[in-house]
């Protein structure tokens, strides 16, 4: 059996975890699968309390279907302020959730795991958040999501990477774990949707 901090975990996080996070989560959890990157765990959440409870917005499911990516076990749920030390890498779909986990990090090794999701896209890496962010397709069209899916699936090979040297990092003799544990045996990725 393993512990939570033998594990690398990431979350992706949107305003209410019915559209663009959990598009993420099930996307990275592929893309991380595909790589073969063992011992990942990726999941989602909402800054507000708006959604918590229901499943994953039609349009969105629709479009990961298409792509043969089942949605159907999400649930929405809110973040928890826990979360900034159980998860190794905190990835915002917008500026304004990019924001709102800033202020609500409770110290720097907090902080330092807040990305923006597109922060790994080469088209805008390296640039403001305020050019990163992913606009929420909920107000819109089943276009709007195929441009949420665009811009994510745009920013998964950088994230696949960044977890492939952060896994390399750990693996080395005397690394550690999130956590402060020595490296543990790894085991396969998987979504907690």
């Amino acid at each position: 059996m393993t512990s939570l901090s033998s594990q690398y975990r990431i979350i992706a996080v949107c305003t209410g975890n019915i559209c663009r996070s959990p598009m993420a989560e099930l996307m990275l959890a592929e893309a991380i699968e595909a790589a073969d990157l063992a011992g990942v765990v990726v999941d989602s959440a909402g800054t507000t309390a708006y959604e918590a409870g229901r499943p994953i917005d039609p349009r969105a499911a629709r479009r990961l279907t298409a792509n043969s990516i089942s949605s159907d076990l999400h649930v929405a749920r809110e973040w928890r302020p826990e979360w900034f030390q159980e998860r190794d890498l905190i990835l915002a779909l917008d500026v304004d959730h990019f924001g709102w986990l800033q202020q609500a990090a409770p110290d720097s090794a907090a902080l330092a795991k807040i990305r923006m999701l597109r922060s790994f896209d080469p088209a805008v890496e390296g640039r403001d958040p305020l050019d990163q962010g992913i606009e929420d397709p909920w107000y819109g069209g089943h276009a709007d999501f195929d441009v949420t899916w665009n811009l994510i699936h745009a920013a998964l090979p950088g994230i696949v990477a960044h977890v492939r040297s952060e896994l390399g990092l750990r693996r080395r003799p005397g690394g550690l774990q999130a956590g402060g544990n020595p490296p543990t045996a790894q085991h396969p990725v998987r979504s907690i949707s």
